[in-house]
């Protein structure tokens, strides 16, 4: 028997191809930064932690400010060419720090290395969203079918998490025996196997709407915006899936955030186990992504998404009692499996629910709110346990209750509360309600209607750099 060398398609095979090289560049690129920035640049200074974190704040300035603008543009313009050109200027750009790493660190000031540093960053997560929602499209073309597309949105998960197991791995040995500008160039030439694959995929343009036609008058780019954000606030099933997100971005910001906390004082265990419990989420998030199809073609994914829910926000307020650290790594492990195939069910729902025209603006508004939402779920809850709960003590039923637990617990309430919504606001079958007509009287082009076979797949999936998931944090 000839093994299988495809996945789903030809087409979508070479475009994952290119993204699972391009996401392990990502994640050696982002860990090596740290690393170089940490170990050596400022390696000693007092504000070192500041200066780490600025590439976390580059990384959130963009997606907040760009991500929105970018959904316009992209459903201007021919998707597989909008990918094409940002791999080019990713690529040249990682390139071109590649040869400023070069010199000696010494020959520049520090303010200049870490300028060099936020701006590269800057840039790359300002294209990529350019790149996410295009891709989307992309993938929407390429892949129908519920059944098909979960398994894409799964595929595209376990991808991503692989990434980031992989990659971190090998940042720290090019890193520290062969150099920073070797360890960049990996992830320059990431992107050249990216743009090959890209181009290797046959992707029809689509038709041209009504605003497209030969002597048609394009509206403004303010007008095309508003029309995006009125068509997704008009849509109560839209509306119910960031919601989702959102409220599950809260409890899984949370538990990211204070995990190591919970660790070494509610699980009394070192810091240096922590890495574990990082490993079990990581490995059932895999099994999670890669099973979700199969749950999704037996179950549906409305049910995935409400049960995923339920059960993951149970088991996250049962990981908040734990006091054994085998037991937590166990619940942990588990946990990741619902999560992953909840986050895979959502996003076909999203592209059964956004015509064509509207896909980029739909992912723009996505995104960065679902990233907003992971940025206030890490202040609120670092903030809680430093300040708000940082003395809190009690017990209840003969359970004692400290600051870290019991933020854990009311995040996994919240989840399951989120699931009891789902139940409520996703329609009853599996398929997306037909997207309305456009709201906007700026664009009397007529919308698609939603693919009469919707497939649920992660939104937050289709970038795992970043995707990435919406409710995982994302790589690129």
């Amino acid at each position: 028997m000839r093994p299988r060398l495809t996945l789903i398609n030809r087409d979508y095979t070479r475009l994952w191809f290119g993204q699972a090289v391009s996401s392990v560049g990502d994640a050696v690129f982002s860990t090596t930064l740290v690393l170089w920035v940490a170990t050596v640049l400022v390696k000693g200074k007092p504000w070192a932690p500041q200066a780490v974190s600025g590439v976390v704040l580059a990384t959130g300035i963009a997606v907040l400010c760009v991500g929105p603008v970018a959904g316009v543009f992209v459903d201007r313009w021919d998707k597989r060419a909008t990918m094409l050109r940002t791999e080019v200027v990713r690529g040249g750009l990682v390139a071109v720090l590649a040869a400023v790493s070069f010199l000696p660190a010494g020959d520049l000031p520090i303010g200049v290395w870490l300028g060099l540093i936020y701006v590269t960053v800057l840039v790359l997560n300002a294209a990529s969203q350019f790149f996410a929602p295009a891709r989307f499209s992309v993938i929407a073309e390429l892949v129908t079918g519920e059944a098909d597309r979960a398994r894409a949105a799964g595929i595209a998960q376990a991808t991503g998490q692989t990434a980031w197991i992989i990659g971190p791995p090998l940042a720290a040995p090019l890193l520290f025996t062969v150099g920073l500008q070797w360890a960049l160039l990996f992830n320059a030439v990431s992107y050249l196997v990216s743009y090959i694959a890209i181009r290797s995929v046959d992707v029809r343009p689509a038709p041209a709407a009504g605003r497209d036609r030969p002597g048609a008058e394009r509206p403004g780019l303010v007008k095309e915006f508003t029309a995006g954000v009125r068509f997704f606030a008009g849509s109560r099933f839209l509306v119910a899936l960031l919601l989702l997100a959102v409220i599950g971005q809260f409890g899984i910001g949370a538990l990211g955030t204070l995990n190591v906390f919970f660790a070494t004082r509610n699980l009394d265990v070192s810091a240096r186990l922590y890495g574990y419990l990082g490993m079990a989420m990581g490995i059932g998030g895999i099994l999670g992504a890669l099973g979700s199809g199969r749950v999704v073609q037996w179950i549906g994914a409305r049910r995935t998404t409400w049960m995923g829910l339920l059960v993951s926000g149970t088991l996250l307020v049962l990981y908040s009692r734990q006091v054994a650290f085998p037991a937590a790594v166990a619940l942990l492990f588990v946990f990741a499996v619902p999560l992953t195939m909840l986050n895979t069910a959502m996003s076909p729902l999203l592209l059964a629910a956004a015509p064509r025209e509207f896909r980029g603006r739909v992912v723009a508004v996505f995104y960065p709110a679902t990233q907003l939402a992971s940025m206030l779920a890490a202040v609120v809850s670092g903030w809680l346990a430093s300040n708000g709960l940082r003395d809190f003590s009690g017990s209840v039923a003969g359970l004692r209750f400290g600051p870290i637990d019991t933020i854990l617990t009311t995040a996994g309430v919240v989840i399951v509360l989120s699931g009891v919504y789902a139940r409520i606001a996703l329609p009853v079958t599996d398929t997306a309600p037909a997207a309305a007509s456009d709201p906007a009287p700026s664009d009397p082009a007529p919308s698609d209607p939603a693919p009469s076979d919707p497939e649920p797949s992660d939104p937050a999936a289709s970038e795992p750099e970043p995707s990435e998931p919406a409710l995982e944090k994302g790589a690129q």
